[in-house]
């Protein structure tokens, strides 16, 4: 009879078989906030609610659970960041923790692929192929496989909670208020130095160790994460201009109309696909 364990090893995914377990949960979690929060958010805002339509309340519920898994995908980074075994073998290096953070980021992107799939006219087929992308990323690392610069990129979430309140304020009426001026510092800070400073730095450093192990590092590898690498460097530098512009519009006096603050909207929702690794 073929095992799991036997299927994980022939896949090439050795770790998998330790911390399937973890994705399964993550994912099941995720459907659980997700509901948990139709059913909390209305009664916590209830004058916002009442005026949501059509896509407006799921899409709350969506980013209630990408903000709950940015927090803890962020912490869980800091940590393995800070694990000296793992750093001392960056390529092939192996640590459970690590293993369980990214099964957990694991499980959220099984949850959000099929959530853009329910939602396709809503989210596009782009959505539906960027989780897909980012699965394959994490779900690779159980060969094991970059354990340690694995966290480096998931740190891009630590952006994430504070986009998501940016647009969260904006649903609760308080587009342009002192609270989303002090967010949207946050916002461009964290994003600029997690994305663009420290991002670029970790991916030099990536591929000077994966160049030094290069014999032993299989072609599909090389192209998976290469590519990833890569389209997620343009897209942050892209993004983060984007997102300076449509912030200092949403302050600007001469920017309040309309027109300009849905212009806003559509521009930080689109900035949105970044912050999901």
């Amino acid at each position: 009879m073929i095992s799991f364990a036997s299927i994980c090893e022939w896949l090439d995914l050795t770790t998998l078989q330790y911390h399937w377990q973890v994705v399964v949960i993550s994912a099941l979690l995720c459907s659980i906030l997700f509901e948990v929060s139709q059913s909390l958010s209305p009664l916590l805002f209830p004058k916002a609610f009442q005026h949501f339509k059509g896509y407006t309340p799921t899409n709350w519920h969506i980013h209630v659970v990408s903000t709950l898994h940015a927090v803890i995908i962020t912490i869980g980074s800091l940590v393995i960041l800070s694990d000296g075994n793992l750093s001392q073998n960056r390529v092939f290096g192996y640590s459970p923790f690590a293993a369980n953070i990214y099964s957990i980021s694991c499980g959220y992107f099984v949850w959000d692929v099929i959530t853009a799939i329910l939602y396709i006219k809503n989210q596009g087929v782009s959505m539906v192929c960027h989780g897909v992308a980012a699965f394959l990323v994490l779900f690779l690392s159980y060969r094991p496989f970059i354990n340690y610069y694995g966290a480096v990129f998931l740190l891009y979430e630590a952006s994430t909670p504070f986009l998501n309140f940016n647009w969260f304020m904006d649903k609760l009426g308080w587009t342009g208020s002192k609270a989303q001026l002090v967010n949207g510092i946050f916002l461009i800070s964290i994003f600029f130095l997690a994305r663009i400073v420290f991002g670029f730095y970790m991916s030099y450093w990536l591929w000077v160790d994966i160049c030094a192990v290069k014999d032993l590092v299989p072609l599909r590898y090389w192209i998976v994460y290469f590519a990833a690498n890569a389209m997620t460097s343009f897209l942050n530098v892209y993004w983060f201009g984007l997102m300076i512009r449509s912030l200092r519009k949403r302050f600007d006096s001469d920017a309040s109309t309309t027109t300009n603050n849905n212009i806003n909207n559509r521009n930080l929702d689109s900035a949105a696909a970044a912050n999901k690794v």
